[in-house]
């Protein structure tokens, strides 16, 4: 592998790093907010939950969903508590107090140190709504919305500046499930319409919500035929899953995400050269992770148990081998951070999230906890093309497998270089020789860990419990020497090198 300064992919947006959070099952409630829970703060905030947020960096949240802001009555979930009105909502067949709201979200992420990804309702609303709800948000205008906000207590505007134009529009399953052409100019309409209220404004357009919509990627083409002057980024979703129990073809799984990450980018730049258009689109990956463990208990249950009120649903237990996903996935964002400058772990908290909450109990860190963490800590600065050989090998659904999957951030504020890397290779420990001539003899070993070693299914399963985590690994002294550095990367095992850059 040959690391090299110069070898710059882009900078890297900090809110590659950034996650969700849907009024879905426990994520809002007993997740983030629980009034009475021992760390609750003056507004009902688990503490234990925000610092375990703030410990991941996290930069930026997608609020309020996901399927439930097709339905969702943004009025309702403001002003004083007792006046708000429970609603059904259709997405996951559940009731919403709306005890909890835009307001207290807001004030959230101010505690949690992240900025809101606003996302607003087009499926059984649309662009009057989405206009009201940015004078509420985002003016300070004599005017209804403006004046309701002041009115709730909050005098200052909340300068959102990303706002999402609806959720998985294509998906049939979706309330308000429009044709690419009636979406297309919804969004551009809702889009040009706010831009008029608010300039600064970024907008994230729905893309597919998989690669195996038979929509894909057609459903590109034409909504950014309908759309391409007024959104920014256009929206991806992408869930992965072992039901198989085929742990190797599993780990082959960014193969396909490297795929469907080609072809939206290709189907992109066709508009863009179709339309003769200066402007460049980027990309939002805005809903990934592993979700596959809860599915048919959670189908289940929202069958038997319909209208409950925050039920546990989507509680994954992730296992050792989902924190190497995770950790492939981040790799491949980073390769990719010339088009990638959004992207949302889906979700932060209790729903399929790397972080849970017992209700009287602790919060605690989940086994994809770790490699976001630590891509979050390092993974900031210029990503850098880094060629790599490696052996490869076949899966049950893959070809031409890398053993190693790596990568590599140069980060020149803090005079520091990471290498990010995998071995997907079940059985052998296969040796990185890293060639980091280009940094002369300037470079220093930091920080190297480890995640290597666990039983594939072995988890984390509380507060106490952190069986699954990185481990430092002790490098000999004669391990990096005249510009090169080797080191052994274990069977399964997710790897952080970090070194420092010393004059």
């Amino acid at each position: 592998m040959t690391v090299d300064p110069s070898f710059r992919i882009a900078e890297i947006d900090k809110r590659l790093y950034g996650s969700f959070i849907e009024h879905l099952g426990r994520a809002v409630y007993t997740g983030i907010y629980q009034p009475g829970h021992p760390s609750a703060d003056e507004d009902g905030f688990r503490k234990d939950v925000i610092d375990l947020v703030r410990e991941l960096g996290v930069p930026i949240v997608r609020y309020p969903g996901g399927n439930f802001v097709s339905n969702f009555f943004w009025e309702d979930s403001v002003g004083p508590k007792e006046n708000r009105k429970a609603r059904l909502d259709l997405a996951w067949r559940t009731t919403d107090t709306n005890q909890f709201g835009i307001d207290e979200f807001q004030k959230w992420c101010k505690k949690a140190d992240t900025d809101i990804m606003m996302a607003v309702n087009l499926g059984t609303r649309g662009t009057a709504d989405a206009l009201n709800l940015l004078e509420y948000c985002n003016l300070n205008t004599d005017t209804t919305y403006a004046k309701m906000r002041r009115a709730n207590g909050h005098p200052e505007p909340y300068g959102i500046k990303t706002w999402c134009m609806g959720n998985e529009m294509d998906g049939p399953w979706q309330v308000g499930h429009k044709t690419a052409a009636e979406y297309g100019m919804l969004a551009a309409e809702t889009a040009k319409a706010m831009k008029v209220m608010d300039d600064s404004l970024e907008f994230v357009m729905c893309g597919s919500s998989n690669i195996k919509m038979p929509t894909f990627p057609e459903w590109e083409r034409v909504t950014l035929e309908e759309a391409y002057d007024y959104v920014d980024y256009v929206s991806l979703h992408q869930y992965y899953g072992n039901p198989a129990g085929d742990t190797a073809d599993y780990l082959a799984n960014t193969l396909d995400m490297e795929t469907f990450l080609h072809t939206v980018e290709c189907t992109i730049d066709y508009v863009k050269a179709k339309r003769r258009s200066t402007k460049q689109i980027n990309l939002s990956f805005d809903e990934w992770n592993v979700w596959y463990h809860s599915m048919d208990k959670d189908n289940e249950k929202m069958a038997r148990e319909p209208w409950d009120q925050h039920p546990a649903l989507l509680e994954d237990n992730y296992n050792f081998e989902d924190a190497l996903m995770v950790g492939l996935i981040l790799i491949t964002f980073l390769k990719h951070a010339d088009r990638i400058r959004i992207a949302c772990l889906a979700q932060l908290v209790n729903v399929i999230a790397p972080i849970m909450t017992d209700e009287n109990g602790k919060a605690w860190r989940q086994t994809i906890f770790y490699p976001f963490y630590q891509a979050s800590k390092y993974g900031r600065g210029i990503a850098l093309e880094c060629p790599l050989a490696s052996g490869k090998h076949d899966t049950s659904g893959h070809t031409d497998v890398t053993d190693i999957d790596a990568t590599a951030v140069y980060n020149e504020e803090k005079k520091e270089v990471t290498i990010f890397a995998v071995n997907r290779n079940m059985m052998e420990t296969v040796e990185l020789d890293c060639d980091l001539r280009a940094f002369g003899n300037s470079l220093r070993i930091g920080e190297h860990t480890e995640m290597a070693g666990y039983g594939i299914n072995e988890v984390n399963s509380s507060a106490d419990d952190r069986r699954v985590a990185p481990k430092p690994v002790a490098d000999p002294a004669d391990a990096l020497s005249d510009g090169s550095y080797k080191t052994a990367l274990k069977p399964l095992s997710w790897n952080v090198i970090n070194f420092r850059i010393e004059k």
